[in-house]
């Protein structure tokens, strides 16, 4: 009996010496929970120490780099984010989450169609998850293909019926047409005589995914002489055949311009796997009659596009123009313009954006003087500037060096609003 005592009060020693311990301590918390506090607070350089130091301890855990990516897209180090993205994929290429995190940062880089192609990947790899369904029905609602984006925010209802975005969306697809207007001047400087001037307005309406159509007039001023053109054209899409266009114009020419055009212009596009060289391809292939009151002219322009990352372009144009003078014969004559551009700033919600050309030929047919009666070599740049989403402003600036030691300055600018 008394050795049951001594150990009845061993044990009591013991439980009132530990378990005051045990009670007082609670689970440290995990180093994922660390990351999304600093992040709640955007303490971005708190939550990259807690990552790195995750990555030193295990650098080919993917599940650790997938968190430092995520961390540096938060905080806005896109560059760095797509880098790590990249470095994943390649060890990992079949986990769509990877590939999701790789669209969000190309759609935070405003490189919708790069995101496209990450998330048509993802869905590859899982077709049901309705958060991919989600983020690819917002990419395409950013590039405008209204139908395909309604039909990925229906399939989300499939397995989240009360998805209130998907619901918002879907609404928001069926109102009406999008229209835009944009305002354009142009002066031409010349050596050799006075001022061309150029104002003008055009109105596009898209009235449905498959059917669009502009409007818009012109007022020139050249050597003293006002001339007035009016032009329309409507165009037809398929997804899957591309697009053609059909138009004209009719001008109250004073003997500058033509008094009557018509043109068509078939349009195809071509996607390419993400991740390589070459993201797309685009051809367009215009014919384009001029009559003046002295002249007649046909051209025709063939056109490619040619896209790469970081929404660089490469676009090649190649014209053959007939020229036929009243009392003169007919003449051939080709032309060319090649053209490069590239990002130069992104913000928020705007973007800063380049080109620089080179051209080779008689490059306009639009205005009596400028068809088969010299050879030139054109120089030139412009920037385009995303004010908002609905609004952007371009601008340009042309040297242009002809035969007989003549030469011309053109520059002008656009401005384009969305409602």
């Amino acid at each position: 009996m008394r050795k049951m005592r001594i150990m009845n009060v061993g044990l009591l020693i013991g439980i009132g010496i530990f378990c005051p311990r045990s009670f007082g301590q609670t689970t440290p918390p995990t180093w994922q929970e660390e990351i999304r506090k600093y992040v709640e607070k955007q303490d971005w350089d708190a939550a990259m120490r807690i990552v790195d130091g995750q990555v030193a301890r295990s650098p080919d855990d993917t599940d650790v780099r997938s968190w430092r990516a995520r961390v540096l897209t938060w905080s806005g180090k896109l560059d760095e984010a797509e880098h790590e993205y990249l470095q994943i994929i390649a060890v990992v290429p079949n986990d769509p989450d990877e590939w999701m995190g790789l669209a969000a940062v190309y759609t935070r880089e405003n490189r919708t169609q790069d995101a496209l192609s990450a998330l048509d990947r993802a869905l590859q790899l899982d077709s049901k998850r309705a958060d991919l369904h989600l983020a690819r029905g917002r990419a395409l609602r950013a590039l405008n293909e209204r139908a395909t984006a309604k039909a990925e925010f229906e399939e989300v209802l499939v397995s989240d019926p009360h998805n209130q975005e998907a619901l918002t969306s879907i609404a928001s697809l069926r109102s009406g047409p999008s229209h835009r207007l944009i305002l354009k001047t142009n002066t031409d400087l010349f050596s050799f005589t006075g001022a061309n001037q150029e104002q003008g307005a055009a109105f596009i309406s898209r009235w449905s995914d498959h059917w669009q159509t502009v409007v818009g007039g012109s007022f020139y001023h050249w050597a003293g002489v006002d001339a007035q053109k009016v032009n329309a054209s409507v165009t037809g899409k398929l997804v899957k055949w591309g697009s053609l266009t059909m138009g004209g114009a009719v001008a109250h020419d004073s003997g500058v311009i033509p008094r009557n055009e018509a043109f068509f212009a078939y349009d195809h596009g071509w996607r390419f796997a993400q991740g390589g060289l070459w993201r797309g391809l685009e051809a367009n292939y215009e014919q384009h009659w001029y009559w003046y009151s002295t002249a007649r002219v046909l051209t025709l322009n063939q056109t490619t596009i040619a896209y790469f990352p970081r929404d660089c372009t490469w676009s090649l144009k190649v014209t053959g123009a007939r020229s036929q003078f009243t009392g003169s014969g007919t003449e051939w004559r080709p032309a060319g313009l090649s053209k490069i551009g590239f990002p130069i700033k992104r913000f928020e919600n705007r973007q800063l954006g380049g080109n620089i050309f080179f051209a080779t030929g008689t490059e306009n047919y639009s205005q009596l003087d400028q068809i088969g009666r010299f050879s030139s070599h054109t120089y030139g740049g412009g920037m385009r500037f995303q004010l908002a989403a609905a609004q952007d402003v371009n601008g340009f600036a042309g040297y242009q060096q002809r035969n007989d030691g003549r030469s011309e300055m053109s520059f002008g600018f656009t401005y384009g609003i969305r409602f």
